[in-house]
């Protein structure tokens, strides 16, 4: 049995890639995500965190350190999908992954190392499929516990792997700041330098009692185990927060909307858009393995009215042409003409899981299509990006 067997893996700068992995004007400048013109910042690239840019800061302030950078809207439906194809990735490997947020995980590789390799592989391995498959980077630690995992892929971003050894551990965590333990807040760390223990080898040094009178019982026991890389909690199975941003319930339904850019009354560019969405959407569906029966369709008026029609399909389907045919269908039996539509949506609802759809042909049906063309498409954006195949209304 090996003796790293935690893998901690961090997407890096995970919004910010994502949102630029398609646009190679902008992989050499400072780039910001999410901000608007009042907001604050979801994420910024590397060139724009050395100007002191960080995640939660008022996008105003950022602009002033960094008024050379360019803002991005986010897309949380695209981040959601990258995140959920990036947990499948991990669970080829190992069913125990522990999923903290969009960007981030656990992994206990334990029983994995017959068929993969001993853990530092595996974590290269996982960086390898990730980069080609999603046109991104992570950064892993691999030690043999959470905590000292969570530290190593610090030092290892970006794009690296960092692994500790349990003989390796007290050099590795005793120069650092006691702020850098897992878990220990800016609070906790101001007392703690207040007492004079500024790394996490004062912690370490300190006896145990003596920390327990300073900082509390339970406190003071759990820090001078995690100075001494002795967390015992075991990694927990458990799935990805929410993927659909901003998309409903996830069990439930998936959808896309779109507002534009100035009011629209042509039918061939309201088609094009709900074409755009539902692609969206039913990649979103296959990827989480999900089909549905019911599709949605939602218009909203220049005056902000708002209408909503749906449709049961016969059987549930993922199938993106199967989904665009049902939603052109409740569009033009609104018999809309020349309103002008400020926003179009495409949901679709009933969600089960794929597996337990099963189509039945009928007579003179061909044997491979529209499914088959999908799942190549599907194979085509994992591996080069979501701008690699698209449909030829949509191009231009």
């Amino acid at each position: 049995m090996t003796d790293t067997p935690i893998l901690h893996v961090d997407m890096d700068a995970f919004y910010a890639s994502v949102a630029t992995r398609d646009r190679p004007d902008l992989q050499q400048v400072p780039v910001i995500v999410g901000g608007g013109h009042r907001g604050v910042v979801l994420s910024a690239n590397y060139l724009a965190r050395e100007h002191g840019v960080r995640s939660g800061m008022p996008s105003a302030r950022a602009r002033r350190l960094c008024p050379e950078a360019v803002t991005i809207s986010p897309d949380h439906e695209v981040f959601g999908t990258v995140s959920a194809a990036v947990v499948e990735t991990f669970r080829r490997v190992t069913p125990l992954v522990e999923v903290v947020s969009l960007d981030e995980a656990f992994l206990d590789v334990r029983g994995s190392v017959r068929r993969w390799g001993p853990p530092e592989q595996i974590a290269e391995d996982l960086r390898a499929t990730i980069h080609d498959e999603q046109g991104i980077t992570c950064s892993v630690g691999v030690a043999a516990s959470i905590s000292v995992a969570k530290l190593a892929s610090r030092r290892a971003k970006p794009d690296g792997v960092v692994v500790v050894p349990p003989e390796r551990v007290t050099t590795f965590l005793h120069p650092l700041d006691v702020g850098e333990l897992y878990g220990v807040g800016e609070k906790t760390r101001a007392m703690l330098h207040r007492l004079g223990l500024v790394t996490v080898g004062d912690v370490a040094h300190t006896p145990s009692r003596t920390l327990q009178r300073a900082v509390g019982q339970a406190l003071g026991r759990h820090l001078h185990e995690l100075a001494w890389g002795l967390d015992r909690r075991e990694v927990v199975a458990r799935r990805a927060p929410a993927f659909g941003l901003g998309g409903g319930d996830p069990d439930k339904s998936m959808g896309a909307q779109e507002t534009f850019g100035r009011d629209v009354d042509d039918r061939e560019v309201v088609l094009r858009e709900l074409l755009a969405l539902t692609a969206k959407v039913a990649h979103r569906m296959r990827v989480a393995g999900v089909a549905g029966r019911t599709v949605t369709l939602t218009v909203r008026f220049a005056d902000f009215t708002t209408l909503t029609r749906s449709r049961t399909c016969p059987e549930a389907t993922d199938v993106t042409q199967e989904i665009y045919r049902t939603a052109v269908g409740l569009y033009d039996a609104l018999g809309l003409q020349r309103a002008r539509l400020r926003l179009v949506g495409v949901r679709v609802e009933g969600l089960v899981p794929r597996s337990t759809v099963h189509h039945q042909q009928v007579l003179g049906e061909r044997e491979h299509g529209w499914p088959e063309a999908d799942r190549a498409v599907d194979r085509a954006t994992r591996r080069f990006g979501s701008a690699a195949v698209r449909p030829a209304s949509l191009l231009g």
